[in-house]
Parts: structure tokens; C-alpha cells; sequence
């Protein structure tokens, strides 16, 4: 499959009934909860799981989502999912890139860019990354 970028993370997903809205496709709230999965995969394959999270008193909080919703996912649609670390400034800042694609015809269903920010968990408030994060997130921008 061609994606927009070199070295994804993937996953797999397909569509239920149960994501399915009145206008007979997936919700686009549904796609908002696909890209949340597939960011925290991809954090806890890099090491940072939400116990870890914890430890270190810090978390990944989106502040932006920018979703451009390209054609509809259907019942039984079988999809994969993208995503790539593009941007981040080791201290506060990090963006993702998303693209959704529909293997069996090789359909662009979705691109997003989702900006998180650092934030220290005990106080919701901004705070630098640890060098966890810094470790842990650089190694999927390097790889990219």
C-alpha cells in the first residue's frame, strides 16, 4: 500500500453497526476515536503507556485537530490507519500526521494533523518533557 509518508505505524480497523450514523457511513466522531487509538498505540509500542504517564507526572494532550474527511467508511469497510511523529520541539510540542486508507481499493478516506502538547498530570497545567518523552517520541520522528 502507498502511503504519504515513509515508515508508518499502522492498525488495522474495520467498521461496525454500531459506528454507522443516519446517513448510512461512519460517523465522523467515529473517526476522531480511530485516531486517538491509533496515537496511543503507537505511544505504547515507543514505551510511554498510560503507567508510565503516570510515573513520570506527564502526558501528550491534543490541543488541535485538523480533519480533512476525503469519502465515507461503510459497514464491514476493512481500513488501516497511519500514523507519523512530524514535528515536535523536544520540549512542549508534537504533531502527528494521520491518513486513513481503505485497503481493498486503495481510497484515501481521511488525513489529519493532531498538535499536542505537554502537560503535567497532577496539575493539568503545561510542563517540558521528560527525557522519556524525549527518547521515546524522538525515536519514531527519527525513524520517519
Amino acid at each position: 500500500m502507498s502511503w504519504d509518508l515513509a515508515s508508518p505505524f499502522i492498525i488495522d480497523l474495520s467498521v461496525g453497526r454500531e459506528d454507522i450514523d443516519g446517513l448510512g457511513h461512519a460517523n465522523n466522531a467515529v473517526y476522531v476515536t480511530w485516531l486517538e487509538r491509533c496515537a496511543w498505540r503507537h505511544s505504547q509500542r515507543l514505551g510511554l503507556d498510560l503507567a508510565e504517564y503516570r510515573r513520570l507526572d506527564r502526558a501528550m494532550a491534543v490541543v488541535r485537530h485538523e480533519i480533512d474527511y476525503l469519502a465515507a467508511g461503510y459497514e464491514e469497510d476493512e481500513l488501516q490507519l497511519a500514523t507519523w511523529i512530524v514535528d515536535w520541539d523536544q520540549r512542549l510540542r508534537m504533531t502527528r500526521r494521520f491518513q486513513l486508507k481503505r485497503p481493498r481499493d486503495g481510497a484515501t478516506l481521511l488525513r489529519a494533523q493532531t498538535t499536542f502538547v505537554c502537560i503535567e498530570l497532577s496539575s493539568g497545567k503545561p510542563k517540558r518533557m521528560p527525557t522519556e518523552f524525549v527518547e521515546g517520541y524522538g525515536q519514531a520522528l527519527l525513524s520517519s
